[in-house]
């Protein structure tokens, strides 16, 4: 982030505005802890020893030192008349009243469990900030491209492509030794409510049951202890415990509390009987030519004695450098935002314009219920690039105080903000997001009033597809994990509704959500006559009226139905989550016994097989079932990625996914006969990717080439040659110039115009080569002859 932003975000988390006041607002000092009820919560010897050397004690804190004006000698005796103020201010901690879904026990607070308190710290979202152990183990995730390809570079690779920022290690927000400074009763009741000490909102809470926190505190303070090979059975468990006497020399805490006084802490921190100080001069009117005299050591100023921060070089630049703008024009209202989600460390979890997102070494620990594997889209949390313009500020307002869970199959969990710090939130991503968009409504993006027809139109569209991922009315098919569109219109603004269900790729890059309307046309033409904007406001219309209609009709009767699927007529296709086509499979099955599955997300058939098709019960009925395998045999593994891509030169690796080959998925169509073709681009090229069974029970392929113009394609486009890449194997066998046979005994033959194949010197168009431990079997396209007209290449498999 810019240096002046830096600057600024270090004056509110330092509280720089608690005594230097700033027009503005956004430079709102963070504050500190509430200390009214400091004697309960903290243990008098820790802050004793915090006082003396803040940094030590607290890696990170940005309570700075506040007793370097006084002289060396005199300092424990200060720490300790502090410490003994503090430690007098006592309350009674909140009854916590129990209800069905809240059990309380009797002293909850001494029941944690340690194991379980690990697994919560570890899933709710604990370690977006904060340091995980090292040696809980999570569930293996896939690394995706990205990831793959940043483990590969050196660090000079790294910084010369921009990504050495991608690659490092997110610093974690250190814990102090929490075994030193709560004992259990306050550690839970700190977690169960943490703005009732830290306000401004810096630790959010978690929405935990009694038995949650006492759990989490469990953990919290037994892991130090653990981790060093010490007993913890004897660790202090509530207030009454401490070693120390609640009731300290009478004169111990008289000079405790003037000191507190004298150094102005009451700036900072709320202290029932001591009003704040007054305020030191302006932020606007600091010599920072002169340097700021809180970053010298011992220094005196205005009202005595000053704080000292200790920061580095860069950190003293960027406050330098902010307080030469503190009497500048408020920022625009995307600075704004993007200030704000700064300061709440928003970033950690959520990415918004490329900044942020969950730290590559903190992916794994945010997973599913169940561990199903259900990629990156269903386990992390959701992009807020454009969250203004997609959601509703009702929704967002709902989000953010924690009353807007959508997706229970997550182990993470949203915090809970304090009101006073997101309630301008909503409205700043509706301002900065919709732009012109700002008074669209409902009837300017569905002309007219919904009619019966239509409404029921969309319940049928709705059972075409959506009901294999999404409930309606808490009513799934038992194995769908997606988001319960229940309340969707409520949540979701009509324009945004509407792009998303004509274009899901457009609006959410990677999503799962497959497009209904390839091409802007409909599959569907028998409802309202295929018309794609009336169908889309069909499924609009009973998504809005859906607490008065009955849930989609595949819902209601599924159970009476039989679960694995066999193709008589015409084939069948199943879009679920499979062993070898991944988290994106189209199984299709076809009357002839002849199977496949595409990978959407990689954009090749990933397996064929023969005989029985495939069981459908996990995916419609099973809620985190297993991955899908199919029933049939004779399976055998394509080759793993896409079948055409382009190379810079004859010796370049195969790209490792679609996405490093630059291709994007665009949904399927289907014939008059039930056959998909599945659809997608290469930068320059449309594929379209037609398969279906030979009379003798393999494979025939049909890729149809066709190129496309800049207008139509205004992605930078790639150089170098179009190859094919029809076949891989530990050997490779050539039958003819345009058969080869792997060790699989999978065999490939190919035809193709002779105007579209590029000769070799010798005739041939062809090439093997090695790649890894095996061979791979190529052939490079004349893309002109693509470019004069569309080809189409046959490609066979047999086996």
């Amino acid at each position: 982030i810019p240096s002046v932003v830096a600057g600024q975000l270090l004056l509110t988390e330092l509280s720089c505005t608690a005594c230097h006041s700033s027009s503005q607002f956004q430079l709102e000092a963070k504050r500190g802890p509430d200390l009214s009820a400091a004697g309960s919560r903290m243990q008098q010897r820790w802050v004793e020893q915090f006082l003396l050397s803040p940094q030590q004690h607290k890696p990170g804190t940005t309570m700075p030192q506040m007793l370097t004006g006084i002289a060396d000698s005199d300092r424990p005796k200060v720490a300790r008349e502090l410490a003994a103020f503090l430690n007098s201010l006592q309350k009674p901690f909140p009854e916590i009243k129990a209800t069905g879904a809240n059990p309380v026990p009797l002293e909850f607070w001494n029941r944690g469990n340690v194991d379980r308190g690990r697994d919560l710290y570890h899933q709710i979202g604990c370690v977006a900030c904060h340091d995980a152990d090292p040696g809980y183990e999570v569930a293996a995730v896939k690394p995706s491209p990205t990831e793959q390809l940043l483990d590969q570079l050196t660090a000079e690779e790294l910084e010369d492509l921009g990504l050495t920022s991608a690659a490092r290690r997110v610093a974690s927000i250190p814990h102090p030794r929490l075994s030193e400074k709560y004992h259990s009763q306050s550690q839970t009741f700190f977690l169960l409510n943490p703005e009732q000490v830290r306000p401004a909102g810096r630790m959010p809470g978690f929405g935990l049951s009694a038995v949650d926190a006492a759990d989490l505190a469990a953990y919290l303070l037994n892991r130090d202890a653990a981790a060093e090979g010490h007993d913890t059975s004897s660790a202090k468990t509530s207030a009454d415990d401490s070693t120390t006497s609640t009731a300290a020399d009478t004169d111990m805490v008289a000079a405790g509390r003037q000191w507190f006084t004298q150094l102005r802490c009451a700036a900072c921190h709320e202290v029932q009987g001591i009003p704040k100080p007054p305020m030191a001069r302006p932020l606007a009117a600091l010599n920072k030519v002169a340097g700021i005299q809180c970053l010298k050591t011992g220094s005196q100023g205005q009202f005595g004695f000053l704080p000292h921060f200790t920061l580095d070089d860069a950190q003293q630049t960027a406050v330098l450098s902010a307080v030469g703008t503190a009497s500048t024009p408020a920022t625009t209202a995307q600075d704004q935002l993007n200030f704000q989600l700064l300061q709440s460390n928003c970033y950690a979890c959520h990415e918004r314009e490329k900044l942020g997102g969950v730290g590559r070494y903190r992916r794994s620990y945010f997973e599913t219920v169940g561990n199903v594997d259900i990629g990156d889209e269903g386990r992390l949390p959701p992009t807020l690039t454009g969250a203004g313009s997609k959601l509703t500020t009702a929704w967002l307002g709902n989000v953010f105080s924690g009353k807007g869970r959508l997706r229970p199959h997550m182990t993470i969990r949203m915090p809970q903000f304090p009101s006073s710090v997101t309630k301008a939130l909503p409205s700043q991503f509706d301002l900065v997001d919709r732009q012109s968009n700002r008074n669209t409504s409902a009837k300017a993006v569905f002309a007219g009033s919904a009619t019966a027809e239509q409404i029921a139109a969309g319940r049928i569209l709705m059972d075409t597809g959506c009901v294999q991922c999404h409930g309606f009315k808490g009513q799934f098919l038992p194995g769908t994990v997606g988001v319960d569109l229940a309340g969707a219109t409520e949540r979701l603004r009509p324009e945004w509704l509407h792009q998303f269900l004509r274009d899901p790729g457009s609006l959410k890059a990677g999503t799962r959500m497959p497009t209904f309307f390839p091409n802007g046309r409909s599959q569907n033409k028998d409802v309202l006559g295929g018309d794609v904007e009336q169908q889309i406001q069909a499924m609009y219309a009973y998504l809005k009226d859906l607490n008065k209609q009955p849930i989609p009709e595949r819902i209601l009767q599924a159970r009476a139905q039989n679960y694995v699927l066999s193709p008589s007529d015409r084939p069948l296709i199943l879009r679920t989550f499979m062993r070898d086509a991944g988290l994106h499979a189209i199984a299709v099955g076809f009357p002839q016994n002849v199977h496949l599955a595409f990978d959407s997300e990689n954009l090749f058939p990933a397996e064929v097989w023969r005989g029985s098709f495939i069981d459908a019960e996990g995916t419609w009925f099973v809620r985190f079932a297993p991955l899908a395998d199919p029933l049939g045999d004779h399976r055998v593994m394509l080759p793993a990625g896409m079948v055409v891509s382009r190379l810079s030169q004859s010796s370049a690796p195969w790209p490792a996914s679609a996405e490093a080959a630059g291709a994007a998925f665009g949904g399927y169509r289907i014939d008059k006969s039930g056959v998909p073709t599945f659809l997608y681009r290469l930068p320059k090229i449309q594929v379209e990717d037609r398969m279906q069974p030979t009379d003798n029970g393999g494979l025939k392929r049909m890729l149809t080439l066709r190129s496309l113009s800049p207008a139509a394609d205004s992605r930078n486009g790639s150089s170098g040659t179009l190859w094919l890449r029809l076949l891989t194997g530990t050997s490779l066998q050539s039958l003819d110039a345009q058969s080869m046979r792997n060790d699989k005994n999978l065999t490939v033959q190919f035809s193709a115009p002779d105007d579209v194949l590029k000769r070799n010197a010798d005739g041939s168009a062809s090439l093997v080569r090695s790649a890894g431990s095996g061979r791979e079997w190529l052939v490079p396209l004349n893309e002109s002859a693509i470019e004069s007209a569309q080809t189409t290449i046959e490609v066979q498999y047999q086996w």
